[in-house]
């Protein structure tokens, strides 16, 4: 049964009596043979106490895992790690790897970022887990330890535990491999829990219900949690303090609730209004941090931040800042008076702390574009109408004589429509059909079923030299940026390959290279760079502009920005939104964060296993979702505000999505369904039996028999904006 879950621990703890994990004064560096070392963690302070939650962010390669694997003891040789690590009145780095590796597992455990690296493949999962357990327990027979693998598969909510835990880890899917990290590293009831991004390549409804199961291994083990992550949203909901990394230092630290509402370090600042918050989504323009950390092997002189902080004065250039509590430096005397008091590395937190700077002032909003474009006719043709899109994958067995043994049904009747200058969202779990529709779009050949009209004209029946054509109004933006770009050709010639394709003579193609470079906002000048002397966001840029090359009308944008750092997605997605109204751009936009798609999108279509169940404009859609599967995933979106996001109410869906070559009679999404639970019988019958349809309820079309039943809406977990469109 799926259950309506409120999010508990809105008060922070008491920090009563001696912590139980004590940092002071960690570096950690890596020697570079044939350079200067990378200094990767710098000298930073902070206390774990029982039953605390703290929270560790930042962006990328800011020292928030290597610290954490400080710690463990898992760091390689070559590191040189200084300073104190207390765990239990017992310094950690002072053990030997013997020593350590009776407390690895026992007493502080790890849940890793990646479960597939992290399980070994050869062992069955439940051998694994009770591996843990006979490591530090040798009175423990191997019976009983198999037994209670299986007991701790059922505690975080494996189906079939005892089925499951003789499977090996490959038949797993993600989000239930995490949850037997997250059992192997409770097996032994540890005081200290190390999670190092547990959800990151998470669905946000698989990632919903580890983070439920994070929070019941909490309970039930009574332990502290170091949980590793850059995603505010997540913080805002579990964490009780929170601790900000930038180029190896702590910059700031305190209370969840406290940083999130009177952030006094402008990186914190920054980061919080870079994020797409689903309150807000879609009414102002996201505030991107501009420029990227510091190389640790070259850290610049002053604060790091310097470069990219709007109010940086010389003092900032001269002097890193310590941390500071109102104006005084967090000193040995004061560390323990002071150690739950809000603190932040900057020399002007008490303009900031007093309100002599807002957030306004230090990271404006920019302004959006003002640009007027002629008012589209109702009746003008859409760029792209898909109708009944069918694709379906026969499943074989056999080598020279193979035969067809099942049909994964990819695609599954999915139709929609994208006028000129809109944005269709388009949103669900991996493995729903996202990818796969798009490619059948891009690839312009007759569908199995349906069809597909770009600009009106039906690309099955057209010729190769008409596709040609066709082909420079439809282009793509890769969710890799690095994978997208050729290493081994500089950017200009990147930029302008699609030119070279049709037909554009060498100057002409070389000048449009420079307008392109210009208009995604970066220097004509590089057009000469590789690659790899650019950042993440700036390589996104790039695959921008080259998208844009041929004037297309509809740009495809597969995932854009899910691997950048959340400070980098928001100038990314800025720069989506100035090129579609500047351009009058048409977007397909492929996304599975739902604030992002609320940010950028007009339209949206939600698929579940091949099929859109619910579809219409994203304010109307996001306000009042009609099914439930909507209902939940909008639901297990994290909003970046502790006080809402603790006081919401969850839809959590049990288990994972279905195999799509599994032939499911009636409704496919009944087995995991919140309202199908709460049916009467005769109601459950319908589901069973008939496959329901999209049906027009106001704007919104859906696929389920129940609309006017469903109660699930509840007002929390709808972000707080279920109020737009009241009358």
């Amino acid at each position: 049964m799926t259950d309506l879950v409120s999010i508990q621990g809105a008060s922070t703890p008491a920090r009563a009596g001696a912590p139980l994990l004590e940092v002071t004064d960690l570096s950690v560096t890596f020697p570079q043979r044939g350079g200067p070392d990378v200094n990767a963690v710098r000298g930073i302070s902070y206390q774990v106490h029982k039953g605390e939650f703290l929270g560790i962010v930042g962006e990328s390669g800011s020292g928030k895992s290597v610290s954490s694997l400080a710690l463990m003891g898992l760091l390689p040789s070559s590191a040189r790690v200084t300073g104190s690590i207390r765990f239990g009145g017992r310094s950690l780095l002072d053990l030997n790897d013997r020593q350590l590796s009776g407390i690895r597992g026992r007493e502080i455990s790890m849940i890793f970022q990646d479960p597939l690296s992290a399980l070994t493949p050869v062992y069955t999962v439940g051998d694994q887990i009770a591996e843990a357990l006979l490591l530090h327990d040798s009175a423990l027979g191997k019976r009983a330890a198999q037994a209670r693998a299986v007991e701790l598969l059922k505690v975080v909510g494996i189906p079939a535990p005892e089925r499951r835990a003789k499977a090996f880890p490959h038949e797993f899917s993600g989000g239930m491999r995490q949850r037997a990290m997250i059992a192997m590293a409770i097996a032994n009831d540890p005081q200290l829990i190390i999670a190092d991004e547990p959800t990151t390549a998470l669905d946000v409804t698989i990632q919903a219900q580890i983070l439920e199961v994070l929070e019941k291994a909490k309970e039930l083990t009574g332990a502290a949690v170091v949980l590793i992550t850059h995603d505010l949203g997540v913080v805002a909901g579990h964490a009780d303090r929170i601790a900000v990394m930038y180029a190896g230092k702590l910059v700031e630290n305190g209370t969840t609730t406290e940083v999130f509402a009177a952030p006094h370090m402008p990186y914190t600042i920054g980061l919080l209004r870079s994020v797409p918050n689903m309150q807000t989504a879609g009414t102002e323009r996201l505030v991107p941090l501009e420029g990227r950390p510091p190389s640790l092997t070259a850290l610049p002189r002053g604060c790091p931040f310097a470069a990219r902080c709007p109010i940086a004065i010389d003092v900032c250039r001269e002097t890193e800042p310590g941390l500071l509590v109102h104006g005084l430096t967090l000193s040995d005397e004061l560390a323990a008076e002071l150690a739950a008091e809000h603190v932040a590395a900057c020399h002007r937190s008490d303009e900031i702390a007093s309100g002599l700077l807002t957030r306004a002032d230090v990271f404006p909003r920019p302004a959006p574009l003002a640009v007027q474009h002629s008012e589209a006719r109702a009746d003008a043709e859409p760029v792209l109408r898909v109708t009944g899109l069918v694709r379906h994958f026969p499943l074989t067995k056999g080598g020279v004589f193979s035969r067809q043994i099942g049909t994964v049904r990819a695609v599954d009747g999915v139709s929609f429509s994208i006028q000129a200058g809109q944005t269709l969202g388009l949103v669900g779990e991996s493995g729903c059909g996202k990818s796969t529709t798009i490619l059948e779009v891009l690839e312009m050949t007759r569908p199995q079923a349906g069809r597909i009209l770009i600009d009106g004209k039906d690309v099955a029946g057209l010729g190769r030299a008409e596709l040609l054509r066709l082909r420079r109004d439809v282009q793509i933006v890769f969710q890799d940026p690095m994978a997208a770009l050729d290493p081994r050709l500089p950017i200009g010639d990147i930029i302008g390959e699609p030119l070279t394709v049709h037909g554009v003579k060498p100057d002409a193609r070389q000048g449009r290279v420079a307008e392109l470079l210009d208009l995604v906002g970066l220097d004509p000048q590089m057009a000469d760079r590789y690659p790899h002397e650019f950042s993440g966001g700036q390589r996104q840029r790039i695959g921008i502009a080259r998208a844009l090359a041929t004037n297309p009308r509809l740009v495809v944008l597969d995932e854009p920005v899910s691997a950048l750092d959340v400070s980098i997605q928001a100038g990314v997605i800025n720069l989506l939104e100035d090129l579609k109204e500047k351009l009058n751009l048409s977007y397909l936009f492929v996304a599975h964060d739902l604030a992002i798609v609320r940010q950028i999108a007009d339209t949206v279509a939600v698929m579940y296993l091949g099929r859109i169940v619910e579809y219409g404009p994203v304010a109307e859609v996001f306000a009042r979702p009609r099914h439930p599967y909507t209902q939940a995933l909008i639901s297990a979106a994290p909003i970046p505000d502790p006080v809402i996001e603790r006081s919401r109410k969850r839809v959590l869906l049990e288990g994972d999505l279905p195999s799509p070559t599994e032939q499911i009679d009636g409704c496919n999404f009944r087995s995991r369904c919140p309202l199908y639970s709460l049916l009467a019988d005769t109601d459950k019958a319908l589901c069973e039996t008939v496959d329901p349809v999209l049906r027009a309820h106001g704007q919104v079309e859906t696929a389920c028999h129940h609309v006017e039943r469903n109660d699930l809406a509840i007002s929390a977990s709808l972000a707080g904006r279920e109020d737009e469109l009241a009358p």
